[in-house]
């Protein structure tokens, strides 16, 4: 298995200490765990994209590219970017720019997103957003493998003859597609023949299942090949102890707190409490030895190569501890029991095998 650390720059006053990170500070607080991931020998870091508090992940390509400039061998991931409401050709154009600044080490994990506010900002409904993110997919993979495109649609004015510019370093740029809530995002994945990421954050087990099982489906419906599926998925939060009852009572604050933010409530969890979400959902609270067998239950399920986890608004000091942890307790047991060949020999599996396929 290989592991991803991410952020979604979620910039919340402590729960615990009552500390507030001013923007700057926090922005130097990702810049830290991205270098400090690739200390410890994460083979990805990833930033998210949100418009609204308490996030500050509008511009991920911006981030990344600040990221890119202090790091050497780390891919960068966009944990997601919001394509439903971009320009595809202003993606086309800084995304590239990302990949040659980064030595080829940029992927995409496309998606409609989870937080509703960013639609009003970009001028469509939430009713359009599964339309608006095939056809602005459709349109950015033309701008990636093609020059003078001519274009019409929906949403955004016609292209003539447009090639942008730079052209990408990798070709192609790997894709993921983020799944959360609907087959509408397997079907797109599995149509081109590209890669999923589950969000696997907010609901059991069974309902992700679902969307990864109609994803390998559809694959094979579109004539590409089951076997090479490819599977990431996320897990929440991170909080390791020495004890699963230690773990608890040190990350209740914390849960808590983000449980009464407005992008939680969209959510609708439907988990009672904390205790309840640690038997029945994502969450990784407990002893290294308790979050290694929960995620080999969930690898059984889903049957995944890369793990990504966080650990937004701990103290830094609690970060570089979880961070540790997971690096030195519960990575190399994962790698040991759970073969993965993504981000082999310094370059994407995704550029080798699936997407090349295609």
């Amino acid at each position: 298995m290989k592991f991803a650390l991410f952020s979604l720059m979620m910039n919340l006053p402590n729960a615990v200490t009552g500390e507030a990170l001013n923007t700057q500070q926090k922005f130097e607080n990702v810049l830290k765990q991205a270098i400090l991931a690739e200390r410890l020998g994460f083979e990805a870091y990833g930033v998210g994209e949100r418009h609204g508090e308490p996030f500050l992940s509008s511009s991920p390509p911006v981030v990344l590219s600040a990221i890119a400039a202090r790091t050497s061998r780390i891919r960068l991931l966009t944990t997601v970017t919001v394509l439903s409401v971009l320009d595809p050709v202003r993606v086309a154009e800084d995304y590239a720019t990302l990949d040659h600044l980064s030595g080829g080490r940029i992927e995409l994990i496309i998606g409609k997103g989870n937080d509703p506010r960013h639609y009003p900002l970009f001028g469509i409904s939430e009713e359009e957003q599964w339309e608006s993110l095939a056809e602005r997919y459709a349109l950015l993979k033309r701008l990636w493998n093609e020059e003078n495109v001519t274009w019409q649609g929906r949403y955004r004015s016609p292209l003539d003859n447009v090639t942008t510019q730079p052209r990408p370093f990798q070709l192609p740029i790997p894709v993921w597609h983020g799944s959360a809530s609907s087959t509408l995002s397997t079907e797109l994945a599995a149509k081109y023949g590209e890669p999923i990421f589950s969000s696997n954050t907010f609901h059991p087990q069974a309902k992700y299942k679902a969307l990864i099982d109609h994803y390998r489906e559809r694959l094979e419906h579109y004539g590409h090949d089951p076997a090479k599926a490819l599977v990431g998925s996320g897990a929440g939060s991170l909080y390791l102890a020495n004890t699963k009852e230690e773990a608890i009572n040190r990350f209740r604050p914390y849960y808590n707190a983000f449980q009464s933010t407005a992008s939680a409530k969209h959510n609708h969890t439907p988990f009672k409490n904390l205790e309840d979400n640690i038997e029945n959902g994502p969450i990784l609270v407990g002893s290294p030895e308790s979050v290694i067998e929960k995620i080999l239950n969930y690898h059984s399920a889903y049957g995944h190569q890369v793990l990504s986890i966080s650990v937004d608004g701990l103290t830094e000091s609690e970060q570089l501890e979880q961070v540790e942890r997971f690096a030195s307790e519960v990575a190399p047991v994962l790698r040991r029991f759970i073969p993965s060949t993504v981000w082999d020999n310094k370059s994407s599996a995704l550029t080798q095998g699936l997407i090349a396929n295609f």
